[in-house]
């Protein structure tokens, strides 16, 4: 299982809390004004019910009733009005506050390192970046503002029963000790039980994507039954994950309802007691047993609502975690005054203490062309990547003219040394959007250019608006072959000294392959070009050529020089014409 990103701490999420608030302080104090005031309007109903029944009880006559109602009426309707436009600063300030938290996680994921990337699976990043997303969402934009409805009408209600009867009101709370016990329980373990919930969730959606991903291989090596498996596993442990937090929730309800109706029965039991005794009138009690009563709803919303608050603060730590991914890069006052890249006895292991590559070492000229070849899984990728300051050596370095790649800032590194891969991605947006992505103040000819350079001038042309057609998801479809075209486009426009090309060409037959890598040469023309492929007619029209076995270079030099040495590379020369080598024969 790959490792998953890390979860911030609760002193972390707290303090983040604490800043989110403090940046926003005026529309929070505005929202918790307009809460305390609609439910100060709420609490003097009681008050004059009670006022009521005794003065019902010593004779009160019609126009004392009626303007008693003409009272509750008014505060009715003032406490409605209030409700109204504090829910509605509620709702905007969430929105407010979603829509930054959404552009932070945006910033971060786009913040972290290739390989941490890569190395963590796209199965806790997607979780992340959906589900726990979604579930922050839902906190903000609803659980906060019932909470803060809740908490405000709680501790008014708590108030005005306290000033009303004093000693009535704490014989009705010392009733509610085993809701606190249970809460204080149920909060410690639900952050812990959320966040599992949340790690199965990102198993299960690793194991789908790699499943449907790698469909055709599954199907090929009839690994449908493992796969399957596979996914039950996950299953079993989410099912295990959100059983435990839906036992936390069955407790802590059930004693939650239990307490509901207790208050109200300590007031009209202890209440009877003591006006008995004359210790409280008859107004107080009513007016203490009615805030009881009235107690239950913002409890109950303080309550119902913490389970979904408990889950969102789970989903923050997940994506606060993502920020405390240590940057893969130490940037220094050193610049490179040249074009030359070399590596110098490169190793590097994807897990500790298994190397993919042995002491690599390599000296690219500058201008020349570079193809690298060899059996799949010998490290050719790899060796691609550290070129291209994805990844940092596990020992020995990578430099261009001595400084080494994880010295440059990322910006510009990608100035200067470009990877495109047989993965592309259209975004959603127009054509020219995604093109210059790689370079926003491209002009209208040096776009078309671009085209031009890898043979997408004439799609692009005959698209419906041209470059202004709208692609990606719910537009104009691209084939692969001209996503991979666009993707190409994109490193024309970005204009890198050094291009790492990983099978950039996979996807076009090779017949339009070679005619693309012909135009790409005419264009890349001055620059180092790595060319990682399989199709060796790369190999062939390259400067000098790798041959990468086992994570090591067995030979290097030009086409006609290792035909003739016949070792590994005339081998796979004879092999890719279908003629025998001389070996053999």
């Amino acid at each position: 299982m790959k490792p998953i990103l890390p979860v911030a701490d609760a002193a972390e999420v707290r303090r983040y809390v604490g800043t989110l608030l403090r940046r926003h302080r005026g529309a929070l104090l505005g929202v918790l004004a307009l809460h305390l005031m609609a439910t100060a309007t709420g609490l003097v109903a009681p008050q004059l019910l009670g006022r009521l029944v005794e003065a019902v009880r010593n004779g009160a006559t019609q126009t004392t009733v009626d303007t008693v109602a003409l009272l509750i009426g008014g505060f009715v309707l003032a406490q409605t009005a209030f409700t109204r436009y504090a829910s509605l600063a509620s709702i905007r300030f969430g929105e407010r506050v979603l829509a930054e938290l959404r552009e932070e996680f945006v910033d971060r994921v786009l913040a972290l390192p290739l390989s941490v990337v890569e190395r963590a699976g796209s199965g806790d990043l997607l979780t992340r970046s959906s589900r726990d997303v979604g579930a922050l969402g839902s906190a903000v934009r609803y659980a906060v503002p019932e909470i803060v409805i809740g908490l405000t009408g709680t501790v008014l209600t708590v108030g005005a029963m306290l000033i009303t009867a004093p000693v009535l009101a704490v014989c009705c709370l010392a009733v509610l000790p085993p809701l606190v016990l249970t809460a204080r329980w149920y909060l410690r373990r639900a952050p812990e039980g959320y966040l599992r919930e949340s790690a199965a969730y990102a198993d299960i959606n690793e194991g789908l994507a790699e499943t449907v991903d790698g469909a055709r291989t599954v199907e090929a090596l009839r690994l449908a039954a493992h796969r399957i498996q596979r996914t039950d596993d996950d299953i079993r442990r989410s099912y295990i994950a959100e059983r435990y937090t839906l036992w936390l929730r069955t407790v802590f309800f059930t004693v939650l309802e239990a307490s509901y109706f207790l208050p109200v029965v300590a007031a009209l039991l202890v209440g009877g007691v003591l006006y008995i005794h004359d210790m409280v009138s008859l107004a107080q009690v009513t007016a203490v047993t009615l805030y009881s009563q009235q107690l239950v709803e913002p409890v109950s919303r303080l309550v119902l609502w913490l389970d979904e608050l408990q889950m969102g603060a789970a989903s923050l730590a997940r994506v606060l975690g993502v920020a405390q991914v240590p940057d893969d890069r130490t940037p220094s006052d050193r610049r490179p005054r040249s074009t030359l890249l070399e590596a110098r006895d490169v190793h590097y292991a994807y897990r500790d203490g298994h190397d993919v590559l042995h002491g690599v070492t390599l000296r690219l000229r500058p201008g020349e062309r570079l193809a690298m070849v060899g059996p799949s899984g010998a490290g050719k990728s790899t060796l691609g990547r550290l070129l291209a300051g994805i990844h940092a050596p596990r020992r020995g370095s990578v430099t261009i003219d001595e400084v080494a790649l994880m010295e440059l800032p990322l910006d510009e590194l990608r100035g200067q040394v470009a990877l495109v891969t047989q993965e592309h991605h259209v975004f959603v947006g127009t054509l020219r959007d995604n093109l210059v992505l790689a370079r926003p103040d491209a002009s209208e000819a040096q776009i078309w250019e671009a085209l031009e350079a890898v043979d997408a001038r004439d799609w692009a042309a005959g698209l419906p608006d041209g470059l202004d057609t709208r692609v990606g998801s719910g537009g104009h479809t691209l084939t692969p072959a001209q996503a991979q075209q666009v993707a190409l486009a994109r490193l024309v426009l970005a204009n890198p000294h050094t291009l790492v090309l990983d099978e950039a060409t996979s996807l076009l037959d090779p017949r339009a392959a070679r005619h693309l890598e012909r135009s790409l040469a005419a264009v890349l023309k001055g620059r180092t070009v790595v060319a990682i492929a399989h199709r060796l007619h790369t190999a062939h029209d390259a400067d000098r050529v790798a041959v990468v076995a086992d994570g090591r270079i067995v030979e290097l030099g030009s086409h006609d020089e290792l035909v003739a040495a016949g070792g590994a590379y005339a081998a796979l020369w004879d092999s890719w014409h279908g003629a025998p080598h001389p070996e053999r024969v």
